[in-house]
């Protein structure tokens, strides 16, 4: 028996919308980073880009549980002696929301040239409205989140 091998002339890409508002933030990046990988098909191959796009809509209204408002810190670094720059998750969320699911899809994928492909099929907004209704996403509800 013969493996079968998809070519990248096969692959098809959906469109998934997914609504982050009382969402947990780590349960729903893994479901995305899952998406955008392409595990959820069949035909899944390691090294090719077999993930759907994914519209995220009120990232704002994420939920995070603990202490992780005030206690989680976002790191990065410029390259240049003392160009260390740390942000708390609770600044994170009024300056940049969309950021917060960013981060923590990325942090799943890949670190490869195949995961910065992955990650640019991820589009998130704060609000309620996106500019992708001519693809005609499909709404995917997720589990009830905390």
């Amino acid at each position: 028996m013969k493996t079968y091998n998809v070519r990248a002339s096969e692959i098809q890409k959906d469109w998934w919308l997914i609504d982050a508002s009382e969402k947990t933030l780590g349960r729903l990046a893994t479901e995305i980073a899952r998406i955008l990988r392409g595990k959820h098909k069949p035909t899944f191959t390691p090294h090719l880009d077999m993930g759907d796009f994914v519209v995220i809509v009120n990232a704002e209204k994420v939920a995070v549980t603990g202490n992780k408002e005030r206690q989680k810190i976002y790191r990065k670094h410029s390259g240049y002696p003392g160009g260390m720059r740390e942000t708390k998750l609770s600044e994170m969320r009024s300056k940049h929301p969309d950021r917060i699911i960013q981060e923590a899809v990325k942090g799943m994928l890949p670190h490869t040239s195949l995961g910065r492909a992955q990650i640019k099929k991820l589009k998130i907004y704060s609000g309620a409205e996106h500019p992708h209704e001519a693809q005609q996403p499909k709404e995917l509800t997720l589990g009830q989140g905390k």
